[in-house]
């Protein structure tokens, strides 16, 4: 009898860690697989110019006197990574790097673009995040392992938009997911052209990000499945999900920080933002649009976005 009860209790405990694994490798890869279609180029624009029509004529005249322009390098990693340039005579060394969001791509991320170049007076630089756009990767870091790739595309958009009186300067700008890889990035050691960020509706963490839509989405708690879950990726991708935690980057930052969120945002709390704003030391500045959702502060309110992040860059030392 008691042969039979062990055995029962065991294969239980199987059939539950069957089932927990099972639910693991779903929810990586539901969470992290990169999206089929992201090679789909003219997607890309039809979605930008649905969402922003008069971003099209400004497009196609660059295009028309070739002067948006692809790139690709080689990353560390020794994935191709490609990105898109845009040169500003009247820069003088000023530059903007920008970070896209999940499962989006730099195609998506050029009404920034054209803030910083034409509103601005910058040069920009728009990379694909591993996984995404044009870049190589097949899963999504959510921002962690993504650090490292942007601080090489500071790397090289300094040496490409160096000015020789000026210098070069460069803000790093990120929305959502760009927004926790730009705080990620901050919290390194990096050059002095890195001057400062914008981070437009980050996460604290991806643990803290991912357990709010593990209970929004599917109604179930942290444990077990975040925590194997976290694991696996652990095992797969060499980071786990509390490991990648902007909150404890963005503690570590020495250069001025604009803090940017809309206060109907549900799916990056919008109390997230309180959180990193308090985790900052030194300059910063905190700018909230009212009524927003996610990532739509620029969308909303396309004059005042332009004008803070003008005043910060002013503060920062990044404009006339």
């Amino acid at each position: 009898m008691r042969k039979k009860i062990l055995l029962s209790a065991v294969t239980v405990v199987v059939i539950i860690i069957t089932a927990i694994a099972g639910a693991s490798v779903y929810m990586l890869d539901y969470s992290l697989a990169s999206d089929p279609n992201r090679h789909d180029v003219d997607s890309a624009y039809k979605v930008l110019y649905h969402q922003i029509p008069d971003m099209k004529p400004w497009i196609d005249s660059l295009r028309n006197r070739k002067l948006l322009r692809d790139t690709f390098v080689t990353m560390p990693s020794g994935e191709r990574h490609h990105a898109i340039l845009l040169r500003n005579d009247s820069a003088h060394g000023r530059t903007a790097v920008i970070v896209h969001g999940y499962k989006d791509c730099s195609i998506k991320f050029l009404y920034l673009g054209r803030m910083y170049h034409r509103d601005l007076g910058f040069n920009i630089l728009l990379p694909d995040l591993h996984g995404h756009g044009l870049s190589e990767g097949d899963n999504i870091q959510m921002g962690w392992k993504d650090r490292l790739d942007i601080k090489r595309w500071t790397e090289i958009a300094a040496g490409t938009f160096a000015d020789s009186t000026h210098g070069t300067s460069v803000v790093v700008h990120g929305v959502s997911m760009g927004a926790a890889t730009t705080m990620c990035l901050s919290g390194e050691a990096l050059p002095d052209y890195v001057r400062c960020f914008v981070e437009d509706c980050g996460y604290t963490s991806v643990w803290d990000e991912f357990s709010g839509q593990l209970s929004e989405q599917f109604r179930l708690p942290e444990f077990p499945l975040l925590y194997s879950t976290s694991i696996l990726c652990r095992l797969v991708n060499g980071w786990s999900f509390g490991e990648a935690s902007p909150l404890r980057q963005v503690a570590k930052c020495n250069r001025p920080m604009l803090f940017i969120h809309g206060d109907a945002d549900t799916f990056v709390p919008f109390s997230m933002m309180q959180r990193l704003y308090d985790a900052k030391r030194g300059e910063k500045e905190m700018w909230i649009a009212k009524g927003t959702h996610h990532a739509a502060s620029y969308l909303d309110y396309p004059h005042e976005y332009t004008e803070k992040v003008r005043d910060f860059l002013n503060v920062a030392t990044l404009h006339d």
